[in-house]
């Protein structure tokens, strides 16, 4: 059974709805707060969690719930009410389904995935008290080692919640690993599989028949020390697993960009319109939607990222922005201060069927566009063959293949050339190779001291 359980609901649940969801165990459990009131906890007698139930969430963007859980018979706007459930005691994901169930109930809502909701009472088994209480501190994480927090997910899109954002800064902060534990039916979201970039944080699947592997590089994984790492061999190498290796190629398609702006700082500046320029270039239409995680919840407004990013300065900000349900296209940005200005550092994906075309011919254009109003210090464009759904199977998929890079006139002179328009130049059309190479001879004939590997390059300076 899933381990996490969501209300969608017309209203939001109110404090008496909220209570007669947490009496889904009976009188006899304990209800409590944590993250500052933000997280309720249903507790057994003795103080174990069992549920931790998250405050509710307006969901405004349309398309985002159908992105994130498939057809529930709801859209925004609608509230969101997540409820997951400790893995540690098993009627935890059945009081997690009766909570969402009541509220549903009462609400005239949905209980996602479809199935888990009942209103009955739960009760424990009597022999819950022996079961170890896991001293994790954070309501997502299921195994807490010296070295690694472990989070166990058993959805088919994991995405990158605030549970899960939580989990990757409190381990962060203690100099541990995140590790995302799944079985093989399950996908990562764009945001999940960025904030898993770098090693010892890993995405880890659980295969029935193939045991433990990386869903990101393939190699066959074991529990050592108290964190999931490579098996090796004799001669220290890792091995990928089979299920890893075997791909199906459907003719889909993204356009990746990596690009960093850099502005003054100053009372009017406004943050976002790089982003919000990307989109309107490529796509024909502004950014859906914004959160600081998914579901992405906001309507687009600039204008409110620039006051979040304040209001958190100097500490960097990072965002998350979707597009319109008809056209796949995720974005992800980190807003941060440096001695230079205020800098963006923006990845988004577009994605395409097999019948479509990305727009490479209107990359010189998004690049002139960028510089003249928007302060562009780098972009490289990639394309490559992948989801046009832009989600992330554990299989093997073919590295992004650069197409376009552009230099923005101050960062062109500030490494010594002519200050003049961007500089836009055409690598490839994303089906020969070779563009890394060229890649690279412009690197080092730039001078920029970037390190390019056959992924997208390390952009700005």
């Amino acid at each position: 059974m899933t381990k996490d359980v969501i209300a969608l609901t017309p209203a939001m649940p109110d404090l008496p709805t909220l209570l007669a969801g947490l009496y889904a165990g009976g009188p006899e459990l304990v209800v409590d707060t944590v993250a500052d009131g933000a997280v309720v906890q249903l507790c057994a007698p003795d103080g174990r969690p069992l549920v931790a139930v998250e405050a509710p969430l307006l969901v405004q963007v349309p398309g985002e719930i159908s992105r994130l859980l498939g057809d529930t018979g709801r859209e925004a706007p609608v509230w969101w009410t997540e409820a997951r459930a400790s893995t540690a005691v098993a009627e935890a994901g059945r009081l997690a389904g009766s909570f969402a169930g009541r509220l549903a109930t009462v609400l005239g809502g949905t209980v996602w995935p479809p199935g888990a909701a009942t209103t009955e009472v739960v009760p424990l088994a009597d022999d819950v008290s022996a079961v170890p209480v896991p001293a994790t501190g954070t309501p997502a994480v299921d195994v807490l080692t010296p070295t690694t927090a472990v989070v166990i997910q058993d959805r088919p899109l994991v995405p990158l919640t605030s549970w899960l954002s939580d989990a990757l800064r409190t381990a962060t902060g203690s100099e541990r690993a995140l590790q995302i534990v799944t079985p093989p039916t399950a996908r990562l979201t764009l945001p999940t599989r960025t904030a898993l970039h770098g090693l010892p944080n890993r995405w880890v699947v659980q295969d029935p028949e193939h045991g433990y592997y990386d869903g990101l590089s393939g190699a066959v994984l074991h529990w050592k020390g108290g964190t999931f790492t490579p098996v090796r061999d004799e001669n220290g190498k890792a091995s990928p697993a089979a299920a890893f290796t075997t791909a199906t190629v459907t003719g889909e398609r993204q356009l990746l960009l990596t690009l960093r702006t850099r502005h003054e700082a100053g009372a009017d500046l406004v943050l976002g319109r790089s982003l919000e320029t990307a989109f309107r270039h490529l796509a024909g239409d502004p950014p859906a939607g914004w959160s600081t995680a998914e579901p992405v919840n906001l309507p687009w407004a600039t204008r409110q990222l620039t006051d979040l990013a304040r209001a958190r300065a100097p500490r960097p900000t990072w965002l998350v922005a979707v597009g319109p349900p008809d056209r796949p296209a995720i974005a992800t940005t980190r807003v941060l201060r440096t001695p230079r200005g205020v800098e963006e550092d923006i990845a988004v994906a577009f994605g395409y069927g097999e019948r479509d075309t990305p727009p490479l011919d209107a990359l010189a254009g998004l690049a002139a566009e960028l510089d003249a109003g928007h302060g562009l210090v780098t972009l490289l464009a990639s394309i490559r063959s992948a989801r046009r759904d832009l989600t992330v199977p554990p299989r093997l998929e073919a590295p992004p293949l650069p197409v376009g890079f552009a230099l923005g006139r101050a960062e062109a002179e500030r490494l010594g050339c002519p200050p003049e328009a961007a500089r836009h130049y055409r690598l490839g059309d994303g089906t020969d190779a070779v563009a890394w190479q060229r890649l690279r001879d412009l690197v080092g004939r730039l001078g920029l001291g970037w390190e390019v590997s056959k992924g997208q390059g390390k952009t700005g300076s």
